[in-house]
C-alpha cells in the first residue's frame, strides 16, 4: 500500500477475518435475514457507495459514512468483503435470537446485544444498518422480559428449596429435642442420616439460597445433629452401665445355681431354685446377647438338678408299682360301696378300706391324684349319706315339719267352711276364690306329709 493511499478515512488489509459469534448457536433453528440482509452484491449497492481507489461508504437514512478501504481490489471483491462483516453481525443477532426463543439463561445477553450494538456503532459494514438497530432494540425488550421471567421463576424455585432446607432443619430440631428415653435409636439414627443426605442432595441443586440464609439454617441443622448424637452417646454409654450391672447380678445367681446343681435335698433345693428363679425374673435384663448366655447357663445348672431329681423319682416310682396294684383293688371294693343302701354298714367298709389303703404305702408320684380323688369320691358320698341321714333325724327339725301341718290343717278346715258358706249362698266369685285357695293348701299339705314320712 503506497503513502498517497493512506488517508484519514478507514483502511483495511486485502486479508479479512470473520468476526467470531459472540455467543454459542442455539437450539432452534435460525431466524432467516430478510432479502434485505442478503449478501447479494446488488441489494447491497443500495447501501453503500465505493470510489474508484477502493474507499468504501455505508449509506443510513440517505446519509454517507466511511466503511473503510480495500486498496487493489474490485468494487465487487470490496463491496463483498464489508458485506461478509455484515453478515457476520446479522449471524450473532440470529444465534442471540435463538436463545431467547429457547428461554436459555439470560445473564450474559445484554453483554453480547453491548458488544453486536458496538460493533454496529462503528459502521465497519454494509447492508441495513437501522435493521440492524432495530432488531437489536427488540433484542434488548425480549431479554429484559426473559430476565424477568426467569427471575421470578428463580425466587419460586428459591422459596421452594427455602422450604425443602427449612423442612429439613426442623425434622432435625424435633428429633433432638425428644426425650433420650423414648426414641428408638436404630430407627432414628437411620433418619437423621437420611435427613443429612437430604441436606447434601438439596446442595447440589442448581436452585441456590441466600449465602446468609442457607449459613444459618445449616448452623441450626449441624447445632441438632451435635444434640442429637450427644444424647446417642450418653444414652447408650449408660446403657452400656446398665447391661453391665445386670450382667454382673445375673452372674451371680447363675453361681448360686450352679452351687446347688448337685445337691440330693430334693425338697430344699427344689424351694431354692424357685426363688432364684423369682430373684431373676425381677433382675433388669442385659444386652440381649448377653441376657440369653447368660440364661443358657442359669438353666443348664437347673437342668443338672431337676434332671438327677428326676432319675431319683423314676427310681422310687418304680419301686412304689406293686403298692398302686392293691390300692386300684381297694378303689374297685369302695366303688362297689355305691349307690349306699345301708349306711352303716358301708360306713364299717369304707373304715377297713381306709385302714388297709394307709397299710399299703405310696404309689408312683404320676398316679397319686388320679387314686386319690377316686377314694375321695366314695367318701364325699358316704359323708353325704350321713348327713341327709342327720337332717331327717333332727327333732327341730321334725317339730318344725309337725308344727306347720297342723297350722296347715287347720287353714284347710277353715278354707272349707269358707267354701261351703259361699255355695250355700250361691256367691260365684266366693266360691271360686275359696275353692282356689283351699286347693292351693291341699297341695302343700300333701308336699309336707311326705317330707315328714321320709324323716321316719
Amino acid at each position: 500500500m503506497t503513502s498517497s493511499q493512506k488517508s484519514d478515512d478507514k483502511q483495511i488489509t486485502p486479508t479479512p477475518q470473520a468476526v467470531k459469534p459472540a455467543v454459542k448457536p442455539a437450539v432452534k433453528a435460525p431466524v432467516a435475514a430478510p432479502a434485505a440482509f442478503s449478501s447479494d452484491l446488488e441489494q447491497a449497492r443500495q447501501f453503500a457507495r465505493i470510489t474508484e481507489d477502493g474507499h468504501v461508504f455505508v449509506i443510513i437514512d440517505g446519509n454517507e459514512h466511511p466503511v473503510g478501504q480495500y486498496p487493489d481490489a474490485t468494487e465487487d471483491e470490496a463491496l463483498a468483503y464489508f458485506v461478509r462483516k455484515y453478515d457476520d453481525v446479522v449471524s450473532q443477532i440470529m444465534l442471540l435470537e435463538q436463545r431467547v426463543a429457547a428461554k436459555a439463561p439470560s445473564g450474559d445477553m445484554n453483554k453480547t446485544i453491548e458488544s453486536i450494538a458496538a460493533l454496529v456503532a462503528e459502521r465497519s459494514m454494509v447492508g441495513d444498518i437501522a435493521a440492524l438497530e432495530s432488531r437489536l432494540e427488540t433484542l434488548r425488550s425480549a431479554v429484559e422480559a426473559l430476565a424477568a421471567d426467569q427471575r421470578r421463576a428463580t425466587e419460586a424455585a428459591r422459596a421452594e428449596q427455602l422450604k425443602v432446607r427449612e423442612g429439613i432443619v426442623e425434622q432435625a430440631e424435633e428429633m433432638a429435642a425428644k426425650n433420650p428415653e423414648q426414641i428408638q435409636w436404630k430407627t432414628a439414627s437411620q433418619t437423621m442420616n437420611g435427613l443429612f443426605d437430604a441436606w447434601k442432595e438439596a446442595q447440589r441443586s442448581s436452585v441456590r439460597l441466600p449465602r446468609s440464609t442457607e449459613d444459618a439454617l445449616w448452623k441450626r441443622f449441624r447445632a441438632a445433629r451435635t444434640t442429637f448424637d450427644r444424647h446417642r452417646r450418653a444414652y447408650f454409654s449408660q446403657l452400656d452401665a446398665v447391661n453391665s450391672e445386670a450382667k454382673s447380678v445375673k452372674e451371680g445367681l447363675i453361681e448360686r445355681a450352679e452351687a446347688l446343681q448337685n445337691s440330693t435335698d430334693w425338697a430344699t433345693t427344689a424351694t431354692e431354685y424357685r426363688k432364684l428363679m423369682d430373684e431373676w425374673k425381677k433382675s433388669r435384663r442385659a444386652s440381649r446377647k448377653d441376657d440369653d448366655a447368660l440364661w443358657s447357663r442359669f438353666r443348664a445348672a437347673q437342668d443338672v438338678f431337676f434332671q438327677a431329681r428326676a432319675a431319683e423319682n423314676a427310681k422310687v416310682d418304680a419301686s412304689y408299682q406293686e403298692n398302686l396294684v392293691v390300692k386300684e383293688a381297694l378303689l374297685e371294693e369302695a366303688r362297689a360301696l355305691l349307690p349306699i343302701q345301708d349306711l352303716n354298714t358301708a360306713k364299717k367298709a369304707l373304715d377297713s378300706i381306709r385302714s388297709r389303703w394307709e397299710d399299703a404305702g405310696k404309689v408312683p408320684r404320676a398316679d397319686l391324684p388320679r387314686i386319690e380323688a377316686a377314694l375321695r369320691q366314695v367318701e364325699d358320698a358316704v359323708r353325704s349319706a350321713e348327713e341327709e341321714q342327720w337332717r331327717r333325724s333332727n327333732p327341730e327339725t321334725k317339730a318344725r315339719s309337725n308344727s306347720m301341718l297342723t297350722q296347715l290343717q287347720d287353714t284347710i278346715a277353715q278354707l272349707e267352711d269358707d267354701l261351703a258358706t259361699a255355695k250355700a249362698k250361691g256367691n260365684a266369685k266366693k266360691i271360686a276364690a275359696a275353692q282356689e285357695a283351699l286347693d292351693a293348701r291341699r297341695m302343700w299339705l300333701s308336699t309336707l306329709e311326705k317330707s315328714a314320712a321320709d324323716f321316719q
